[in-house]
This record gives C-alpha cells, structure tokens and sequence, in this order.
C-alpha cells in the first residue's frame, strides 16, 4: 500500500513538472516547430499518455486490494437484499394474480390436470389433421344423404304455408336444383354437427383440468339440446307465424306467388339465427363459471336486456314485420332471465 501510494506521488510530480517545463519552453517549440502544425504537441502528448495509464494501472491496483480486503464482501452481502425486495414484491403480484379466474383457468395446478400422455406440437397437429378430415368426412357424408332426399326434405318445409294456398314458382333455370343444393347444405350440417362436435371435444379435452372436464358435459349437453329447441320453436311457431302475416296482409290485393329460392332462403335463414340465438344461457353459464359476471349483475341490468332483445331479433329475423321480431324477442328475454337465475343459485 505505501509503495502504490509512493508511486502515484512521484507520477504526478513528474506530470506537473513536465507541464511547467512545456509551458517555460512554449515560445521556443514555437518558433522551432512553426512549420509543422502536426507535430508540434507531439511530445507533450506521448509523455501525458505514458504517465496517465500509470496512474490508472496504480488506481485499479490500489481498488483491488481494498476489495479484496473487505469492499467486496460488504459489496456482495447488500445486493442479495435488493434481489430479496424485488423476489417479494413479485411474489406478491403473482399471488395477487392467482386469485383471479383467469389466472386459474390460464395456469392451472398440476394436481388438477389429468395424468394423460404428453405431446408434442407436431401430434398436436396430426391429431388436428385428422380430426379435420373426419369431420369434413362426416358432413359431406350428411350432405350427400339429405341431397337423396331433397325432395321430401322441401315438401317438410312448404308445409307451414301449403295450407294458405301460396304457390312457389322456379323463376329462373336450375333454381329448383339449386334450391335442393342450399337445402341438402343445412340439413346436412345439421346432422352432422354432433359428429363435429365430438371431434372438437375429443381435441379440446386433454387440456381440460379434472373439474372442467366435469363442467363440459353439461354445457354440451345444454347448448346442444336449446340449439334444436330453437330450431323446432322456428319450424313451430315463428315461420308459421310470419308467413302467415305476409299472406293475411296481401290478401284481396295480389296472388302469393312466390319464388323457391327465397323462401327457403328466408325459412332457413330464420330457423338457423333463431337457434343460434338460443345459446344465450350457454354463454351466461360460462361467464359465471369463471368468474367474470354473477347472477346479481346480470339480473341488475335487465331493462337494457329488453332493448338488447328487441334489437337483436330485429336483426337475426330477415323479416321487418313486428310480429316476427316480437316472437323472437320474448324467448331471447326469458332465456336470459332464466339463465341469470340459474348462475345466481349456483351460487357464483
């Protein structure tokens, strides 16, 4: 330590000595270097870089024993502290985290997942590859079976008006054909939707926890089972219920002769939407599972539901006529408050 402290004494003295040399002998450097303005510093400059890096090289020399002495532990016993602070305040945002439904649902406990067998993302995609293709199979094999009978399909269809003595027209070449076509698509969709559904469910289920997979047979259940109602309840009561309005309105003014294409296009369109529509309860179920809404909120906004229900009926309906968007509004309000009060004695 003495001989370090020594040394960097004798190099500064040394640098100011040479500084007061330099300044007492400017004028002659001056005049003897005049000419060239590039190396008239030159040897001011290679002594001041020699004696700079000595000092430092003394400095870094003199830091390192001091560290070695003791710096360096008190240096390494504080900065476990502040990983400590930072380690806490994490774990208290992730316990913060943990207690909300997505965290839970994101990130679930390893206890509650399955003891299934493990892949890797290309199964994964095989697995997705292959249950895509059964499905198409399924569909078109449904297609394809309702196009056989396209014809007794069409007569089920016309019969909520056959009896109000409408008659359909084929206004342009191949409509019929067409028409059997649009008609063979959704039927056969809707006969082959339980084997697509199984395929999503078989695909989707080995990421489910112990209790989702106990939530997701009811929830199949029931959305399957209110997706036909509404069906059957547009095939019932709503189609009868605006074709009839169309008819009685132009009665004594003009003959109903209406084209096929449309009037499986409306027909379809309204039995499809309708059953769509009756999904909401699904939706409510789901959202108070996780958490998201409870029963009390959803029954505390029930008069904007009213509005919700007029104007979502006006537009699932493709009809303007208030009878049909009033028919469909009144199951889409009941739906929703029954909903609510099954997520509220749920308990969530």
């Amino acid at each position: 330590m003495a001989s370090t402290s020594v040394m960097i004494s004798h190099l500064n003295l040394c640098n100011s000595r040479f500084t007061r040399l330099n300044s007492s002998s400017r004028r002659a450097s001056l005049q003897i270097n005049g000419g060239k303005p590039g190396f008239r510093f030159l040897g001011k400059l290679k002594l001041r870089r020699i004696s700079c890096c000595a000092v430092e090289d003394a400095k870094e020399n003199q830091q390192l024993q001091v560290l070695q002495s003791g710096g360096l532990g008190s240096t390494l016993e504080e900065r476990p502290n502040l990983a400590d602070n930072s380690a806490e305040g994490t774990i208290e945002n992730v316990d913060q985290d943990a207690g909300s439904p997505i965290y839970d649902f994101l990130y679930p406990d390893k206890e509650l997942l399955p003891d299934d067998k493990e892949m890797s993302l290309f199964d994964h995609l095989e697995e997705l590859r292959e249950r895509l293709f059964v499905s198409i199979i399924a569909l078109g094999a449904a297609m394809v079976g309702c196009f056989a009978y396209s014809k007794e399909l069409i007569m089920i269809l016309e019969a909520p008006v056959k009896t109000q003595g409408v008659r359909f027209l084929q206004l342009a070449p191949g409509e019929f054909f067409f028409t059997t076509l649009k008609v063979s698509g959704y039927c056969g969709l809707l006969v082959g939707s339980p084997v697509i559904l199984y395929e999503i469910i078989a695909f989707v289920l080995p990421g489910l926890t112990k209790a989702e997979r106990r939530f997701l047979a009811p929830i199949v259940f029931g959305s399957s089972l209110l997706f036909y109602s509404g069906i059957v309840f547009s095939y019932l009561v709503l189609t009868p219920a605006a074709l009839n309005f169309f008819v009685s309105y132009a009665e004594g003014a003009v003959e109903s002769l209406w084209s096929i294409d449309q009037y499986f296009e409306f027909v379809l369109i309204l039995m499809f939407s309708t059953g769509l529509s009756f999904q909401v309860p699904v939706i409510q179920l789901l959202l108070g599972q996780t958490g998201l809404v409870s029963g009390d909120q959803m029954l505390s906004i029930w008069r904007y539901v009213v509005v919700g229900a007029v104007i979502a009926a006006a537009i699932l309906t493709p009809s303007t006529d208030p009878l049909t968007q009033m028919l469909l509004a009144g199951p889409l309000l009941g739906l929703y408050l029954g909903g609510a009060w099954v997520v509220k004695l749920s308990g969530r």
